[in-house]
């Protein structure tokens, strides 16, 4: 009897197996962007990513939330993150709603003004997998990867000079042709 309750577990985590193998290599698992996404992906997602930032062990910031390196962090913001993250007072970027999952917008709600700068640091740092976060490494020093991630983690308190860099440009004028000197008349005394 015992070994019938066995080899049924067994068949039944096998069946279990090939049906999820099943599902993934069939086409019918959800993969576009634009497509629902599946029972508790999301909540997966989130816990793998937290429980591997958790095993990291970040050391504290060698970088203070100061008003110089939030600044340094709002230039840097800008030029790599908010095409995807977006600015305030401005509409989302048209990028962040076609992305999965959608891109998180630092100054519309909490943002991730609520995490710790070792946890954005880690993310800026490494990126994450099937997000479109892409990886810093390399890219940025690491002195800039902990004021972009002090930044972020104090978007919902930033000084004044900080949000001024983050104030977007206005395009560019179109200038009025320029017209060519007039020629000076030259008469001679004839």
């Amino acid at each position: 009897m015992f070994k019938g309750f066995v080899v049924g577990i067994l068949v039944g985590v096998l069946l279990l197996m090939g049906g999820v193998y099943y599902y993934f290599s069939s086409g019918m698992a959800p993969v576009a962007t634009a497509d629902p996404p599946m029972p508790y992906e999301k909540q997966m997602a989130n816990k793998a990513l937290n429980a591997h930032i958790g095993k990291q062990n970040i050391a504290s910031s060698p970088v203070p939330a100061d008003e110089p390196n939030l600044v340094a962090g709002a230039k840097i913001y800008k030029e790599q993150c908010s095409v995807c993250h977006g600015l305030p007072d401005l509409p989302p970027p048209a990028i962040a709603d076609s992305m999965f999952p959608q891109a998180t917008l630092m100054f519309k709600g909490k943002g991730v003004s609520d995490d710790p700068a070792t946890e954005n640091y880690w993310k800026a740092t490494n990126g994450i997998r099937l997000s479109g976060m892409p990886s810093f490494k390399g890219i940025l020093t690491d002195t800039q990867l902990w004021q972009v991630a002090q930044f972020v983690s104090s978007t919902d308190k930033l000084p004044d000079s900080a949000k001024k860099v983050l104030v977007p440009e206005p395009p560019p004028t179109a200038m009025s042709p320029v017209s060519a000197p007039a020629k000076a008349s030259s008469s001679k005394p004839k």
